[in-house]
């Protein structure tokens, strides 16, 4: 069993990978996961996507999640703010990245979201979002709602443990309560869309459960630069997973077209 390597951002230890080449040879492709999520839980895509756009990786897990510190509870609604302002510009700082792709799913492109419109960091030169959420709809709330009732008397928890192990109650709790938290209903980050003025490939699978193309046009007419987007058939919250050749394609294109052709050459 390989040892895990920690950094150190936001007062807690956090589990990392890094792939491939370094940020002084390639830009670094930086995995942000979904509310569930974790770094064993992305399995091989994140190694088939630095085999596929030559560029680097660093996956890590949040603050309670996988073997990361856990975090007292309850989150406080304003998390995803939190993850991106204050601990995601330390986590970029600390490895020293020159030019980043933010690669988020669901929160994790959220997160994303909210760093790059923000213009508090300069290394950001593209985005990747998978099912990203701008602001709450009802079908996420009847679906964290269920899952909350799998987690409770089904078999979801059982899963969960095999990746977050003691972390499991931080990482679906720490998720489902705000979520789920009257408050948390009228959370919107559209302000922050005019912000973002590098390129960003939108990810939506038709039959998401969790959020619907609102989501997409939502952010194709909110921000400043230059938006593509890819709607994918027989395709949940999880495009990587259920369509893993065509998100792998679509990147991988993406990311030659917006990012290796504008890319300056460094001394």
């Amino acid at each position: 069993m390989r040892a895990v390597p920690f950094l150190q951002a936001g007062d807690y230890r956090l589990e990392y990978q890094q792939i491939g080449p370094s940020s002084n040879q390639a830009p670094t492709i930086v995995f942000l996961h979904e509310g569930l999520g974790c770094v064993e839980m992305w399995r091989d895509f994140p190694e088939q996507v630095v085999e596929t756009t030559g560029c680097g990786a660093l996956v890590y897990s949040r603050a309670g999640y996988g073997k990361s510190d856990p975090i007292r509870l309850p989150r406080p609604v304003e998390f995803m703010h939190i993850e991106a302002l204050k601990v995601l510009p330390q986590v970029l700082e600390n490895f020293r990245i020159r030019d980043a792709i933010l690669f988020g799913h669901s929160d994790g492109g959220s997160i994303a979201l909210i760093l790059a419109g923000s213009g508090t960091v300069s290394n950001i030169v593209a985005l990747v979002l998978e099912a990203p959420h701008v602001f709450v709809e009802p079908i996420s709330i009847e679906s964290i709602a269920v899952a909350k009732q799998n987690y409770d008397h089904g078999s979801l928890k059982g899963s969960l443990e095999k990746y977050h192990g003691s972390n499991v109650e931080c990482a679906f709790r720490g998720w489902n309560y705000v979520w789920l938290n009257p408050e948390f209903r009228s959370w919107n980050i559209e302000s922050y869309l005019p912000g973002i003025k590098v390129p960003v490939l939108v990810i939506q699978g038709g039959d998401d459960e969790y959020g619907t193309l609102r989501q997409v046009e939502a952010i194709k007419n909110g921000c400043s630069g230059v938006v593509e987007s890819l709607v994918l058939a027989d395709c949940g919250h999880s495009p990587h997973r259920d369509q893993p050749k065509a998100v792998l394609d679509n990147v991988s294109n993406f990311i030659k077209r917006y990012v290796w052709r504008s890319r300056p050459q460094r001394p």
